[in-house]
């Protein structure tokens, strides 16, 4: 890539807003050029914005320290100096939806991390590695919002990654019911431990609108492209329990699983530790090079061991045995604000511009 192209961070004050700030740093295709947030935050640097807001691990990237937050809702303004946007703003979904489609009328081409039009049927939800050919959708959807380059694509929710993808491998064998029970890290709330100290030594069996999100949202990711619309699939029929747990990083699933087929366990772990897809094809500069891995020892996947791995892009599988109701069950292990928030979208992002939908303006 000649130059590389402008993104801008809509939401780039919160949490998932300072995780697509610090992957983004460096990055080979992508650099941050424009920030927008609420209007309290416009007019500040961004360094003055965030304050003692800060939640990642790293340093604030020093190329962005000094960048002068704009009102999000200024759409000319922040459009104009950009290739495309990614979005993380905190509002109601009614807003979110409104003032996306407003950036894609801009002809500028949103990734969104947001749940608000995840189930808009020519708006493409995608993990790259199990449904990129939902991007297809996006020529019908610039028909209706009157657009030549302006679109919107979305993640899923940070719920299902820990498992969807699972299922996804093992397609051939043909998962017709699932079980699962999520254990979900504060961050997922935007949180960490210093501004939510009742979460310490502490479980609460309840994350709003999460547990439809996480029976519904695979069907959409394993349906298919008709007449320009996603129409979600049918089967595997998901039940779903979600519970926050006292974790800062990382959503752990434990899932039971039943097959019409009578795969072994040695095929499902085979069918596991070979999975990949079109990101690994094309050498994607955010996509793990191993998308799945499969731990032996009985005590993994772990947070605290396996969260990381692949910086936070892979799954972790585990604990692979037989079921006494169902026929199979696991536990599987993603990083929540990464391959399940900021890093999916950069992803999804990176399958937008290798398949010529986002290009410089």
């Amino acid at each position: 890539m000649d130059k590389k192209l402008k993104a801008g961070i809509l939401g780039g004050t919160g949490m998932v807003g300072q995780r697509f700030i610090a992957l983004l740093e460096n990055h080979p295709w992508i650099e941050v050029t424009t920030i927008a947030a609420s209007p309290r935050s416009a007019g500040k640097t961004y360094e003055e914005a965030v304050g003692g807001r800060w939640k990642m691990d790293t340093p604030m990237p020093k190329a962005v320290k000094s960048i002068i937050v704009k009102n999000v809702n200024e759409i000319d303004d922040v459009a104009s100096g950009v290739d495309f946007v990614f979005s993380a703003v905190d509002m109601t979904k009614e807003e979110i939806r409104k003032i996306e489609e407003a950036y894609a009328k801009t002809e500028t081409p949103v990734v969104s991390n947001n749940s608000a039009h995840r189930w808009t049927p020519d708006v493409p939800m995608v993990i790259p590695e199990v449904n990129p050919e939902h991007m297809d959708v996006i020529a019908s959807q610039k028909k209706r919002l009157g657009t030549s380059r302006g679109f919107i694509a979305v993640k899923p929710n940070c719920s299902i990654q820990s498992y969807a993808p699972v299922l996804a491998a093992w397609k051939e064998f043909e998962p017709y019911e699932v079980v699962a029970s999520t254990y979900q890290a504060i961050s997922g709330a935007g949180k960490t431990f210093a501004d939510w100290p009742e979460m310490e030594g502490n479980i609460i069996p309840y994350i709003g609108g999460e547990e439809e999100k996480s029976e519904k949202e695979p069907l959409r990711i394993f349906g298919e492209v008709k007449d320009g619309v996603i129409v979600p699939a049918e089967e595997p029929l998901i039940a779903c329990q979600c519970i926050r747990v006292p974790v800062l990083n990382g959503h752990t699933a434990t899932v039971s699983v039943k097959f019409r087929k009578n795969p072994s366990k040695e095929q499902l772990v085979e069918a596991l530790r070979k999975f990949r897809g079109l990101p690994q094809e094309l050498s994607l500069p955010s996509a793990p090079k191993q998308f799945i891995q499969y731990l032996e020892e009985d005590n993994r996947p772990q947070v605290s061991l396996d969260v990381d791995f692949e910086n936070g892009m892979g799954i972790s599988v585990g604990r692979l045995r037989e079921d006494t109701i169902y026929d199979w069950k696991f536990v599987g292990l993603s990083h929540n604000t990464v391959r399940g928030a900021a890093g999916g979208a950069l992803l999804c992002a990176e399958l937008l511009r290798a398949k010529g939908f986002i290009e410089r303006k």
